[in-house]
């Protein structure tokens, strides 16, 4: 039974009125008793909840208070007074400093149990319909779980003295230069510090943040690790992009495997990474990519899995799950560039799909033609707008596949689901919390067969999953 003084919120227990206070920059030491939805560490002092990012479960730590909030504390590792026995030295001497390397110092086995562990902890969050007897299957990992980022998205700035280029410290805009990394497929990286280097020669201005000023935001390389074609995309404050001619030519003279050179405009202080505007300026306007056999064509601003390699994996799950025997008409929802539905459109009567940004579905269409594929179609909309529509024109889906962002799946198209109920259903989710959330009305209709999760971003917080669901 749980005591008065105490409740619980997001799968932790709170005290209801915590009375103990600390001070910023107070010291104290406590046990770190398992791991949060972000990879950080979680212990208790006085009953109140301690994140300490780096810090792994069973671990007696030392740690400096960052922030003292109502229900809990923000604190940084300070020293290890006992160590887990699945901690490892992390590749990346900066992986406690920014985000994206949150379990670098854990063992990769832990990584894959402590995903499966985040799909469980969320269901019960939420309590979906019959979520204790869910089959959560165990992790699918990586190989070799390093190199296969095939996207460097850094920010770029001056420290004062030369241009540096990485990703923010933690709760910061601090930019940490990263001159290597281990997650980065090399191309990627090899590429990054090269144009980096040419923008700092050459002198061209890069942003500052606090005078909103400077020519240049961000740089995106992002290589084809199937034909290592290259794209680079400055992302500027404004359209003008000083010495362009000498930044191109320097590019092509000393990196032939940059292909494609785009410029996407992105002005004023702002959390968004791009713009609305991208502008072709040298080479091809998109580089092609292989998976399950099949060319696809990116453009600039296409989504694509960070890791090749495994959305391969991910993609043969969801298949499996969907049990195709070629006669289904198959929904490919939030299809981007038709990764998904061109995949398995051999082994289907029809594939139709949807996207809500045009670039993408014209991705998606001409896709569909480079790879003589005949039997899909993709339209520009949401898919609770579209299905009814198909429907009504007499066109009812028989499977359905959904992949959305970590969002989760909007109410209404939720509603759509559970009004048209089609027999096969997979969900791919990136987002634990967000499925947990969704399963509790797609539940009403359907039962979880299995949820299986793939690790699509070895030491990272971040998980995949592929949900089974049988209709009711």
């Amino acid at each position: 039974m749980i005591h008065n003084n105490y409740r619980y919120k997001d799968g932790f227990m709170y005290t209801k009125k915590p009375q103990v206070h600390v001070n910023q920059g107070e010291q104290l030491k406590l046990t770190i008793k398992r791991l949060g939805i972000n990879g950080e560490g979680i212990g208790y002092y006085e009953h109140k909840l301690v994140f300490v990012p780096g810090a792994l479960p069973t671990e007696k730590v030392v740690v400096n208070v960052i922030e003292d909030l109502h229900n809990f504390i923000r604190a940084e590792l300070v020293e290890i007074l006992r160590k887990s026995d699945d901690r490892i030295q992390p590749v990346d001497d900066y992986a406690n400093d920014v985000g994206g390397f949150e379990l670098e110092n854990l063992a990769y086995d832990k990584q894959l149990t402590f995903k499966r562990d985040v799909i469980k902890d969320s269901l019960e969050k939420y309590k979906p319909a019959g979520y204790r007897k869910y089959k959560l299957r165990a992790t699918i990992g990586m190989e070799h779980p390093v190199h296969y980022r095939n996207k460097a998205t850094f920010q770029v700035r001056s420290d004062g003295e030369k241009v540096i280029a990485g990703l923010y410290k933690h709760r910061s805009h601090t930019v940490v230069d990263l001159k290597t990394s281990a997650l980065q497929y090399p191309l990627t990286m090899k590429v990054m510090r090269a144009v980096v280097a040419i923008i700092d020669e050459l002198g061209i201005p890069v942003y500052d943040e606090e005078k909103n000023a400077g020519i240049i935001k961000t740089v995106v390389v992002r290589a084809a690790t199937a034909t290592d074609q290259v794209q680079v995309t400055f992302i500027t404050q404004s359209k003008k992009l000083l010495k362009k001619r000498q930044l191109l030519e320097r590019i092509a003279a000393e990196l032939p495997e940059v292909v494609s050179i785009m410029q996407n405009v992105n002005p004023g202080k702002t959390s968004l990474i791009w713009g609305p505007e991208t502008i072709h300026l040298a080479g091809k306007e998109k580089i092609t990519e292989v998976l399950n056999g099949l060319s696809f064509d990116l453009s600039a601003r296409a989504f694509l899995q960070v890791n090749p390699e495994m959305t391969e994996v991910l993609y043969q799950e969801a298949f499996k799950a969907l049990d195709l025997t070629g006669k289904e008409k198959l929904v490919d929802a939030y299809a981007g560039v038709g990764t998904i539905g061109l995949s398995v459109a051999d082994k289907v009567r029809e594939v139709r799909g949807m996207d809500t940004i045009k670039a993408a579905v014209d991705d998606a269409n001409a896709n569909a033609i480079k790879n003589g594929i005949m039997n899909a179609i993709y339209e520009v909309g949401e898919a609770e707008s579209l299905l009814p529509l198909w429907i009504e024109d007499g066109w009812r889906p028989t499977a359905l596949i959904v992949d959305p962002p970590r969002t989760g799946l909007a109410d209404s198209l939720i509603k759509t689901i559970l009004d048209i109920t089609p027999k096969k259903f997979v969900y791919i989710s990136c987002n634990p919390s967000t499925l947990a959330r969704d399963l509790v009305k797609l539940t009403r209709k359907y039962n979880v067969e299995y949820i299986q999760s793939v690790d699509l971003m070895p030491q990272t917080s971040r998980c995949e999953c592929v949900v089974k669901f049988k209709k009711k």
